[in-house]
This record gives C-alpha cells, structure tokens and sequence, in this order.
C-alpha cells in the first residue's frame, strides 16, 4: 500500500534544521538507522539517538526513551516495529514534538491519525534517504 505523505511535510522536515530523536538507533552499522541518522546530521540536523542501551551514536549521547532525552524534539524518527510505533508515536505527542516520521515499512495508521489529531505533520512507510533522492534535492 502507498501512503499519501506531503512531498511538502517531507521537503520542510529535510530542509529546515532541527532536533531529530532516532527511536531504534544504536551502533550497529548494519542497521538502516545507523546509515539515516548519519545522513541527517550531514543535512545540518541534531540527531538524538534513543534505544534502550542509550548508546553514544555519531558523537551524540543516547537515552534509553524518548522521555529520558532533554531539550525539545522537532522530529521523532521511528525505526522500530509497526507493533511498537503507537507508543512512540504517543510519546512523540505527548513530548510536544511537531512531526513524526515512520520509516520504510512503518506503518500505524491509528497511530498516523492520533498525531494528526494532535497537530503534529506525519510521515509514514518511507526513508528520507529515498525522499532526498526523489525529489532532486541534496
């Protein structure tokens, strides 16, 4: 299935500086996580590496939740399982974040709604890798 994500919400989240919390993201290179959230940081973002070892990642220290993370979060990155994306997606919301992202075979269309409901933009079942790509940028 294809999702009808925002070719603007996607060019605004890439483009405009801001604090990414990367849920799922640990050291291990083999992992889509690893490679994204690097390319973020070469896009000009912060990145904030969540997962429950609380791992140091691309130089930025870790925290075992998205609730344990000081600072505000603009965008909460979600690379773990569709079964588990409603509760970050929830403390996406309740952390106050503006935008949340489900990467590439995240999906949680109940999830999706609560967010929009809340006001926040919502990204889902894509990679930004693959969106810098489509759409000519970077």
């Amino acid at each position: 299935m294809t999702y009808e994500n925002d070719e603007t919400v996607i060019r605004t989240l890439l483009t405009t500086p801001g604090t990414w919390a990367v849920v799922g993201l640990s050291n291990n290179e083999d992992r889509a996580a690893f490679r994204v959230s690097k390319l973020l940081q070469q896009l000009g973002h912060t990145i904030v590496p969540i997962h429950p070892s609380a791992e140091t990642v691309h130089g930025a220290p870790g925290y075992a939740t998205l609730d344990d993370a000081p600072g505000s979060i603009d965008v909460v990155d979600v690379f773990v399982n569709s079964s588990h994306a409603g509760a970050v997606v929830d403390a996406a919301i309740a952390r106050g974040a503006k935008a949340v992202w489900m990467q590439l075979d995240v999906v949680d269309e109940a999830a999706a709604d609560r967010a929009r409901e809340a006001g926040l933009d919502v990204v889902m079942d894509t990679c930004p890798s693959i969106e810098r790509r489509r759409l000519g940028f970077f």
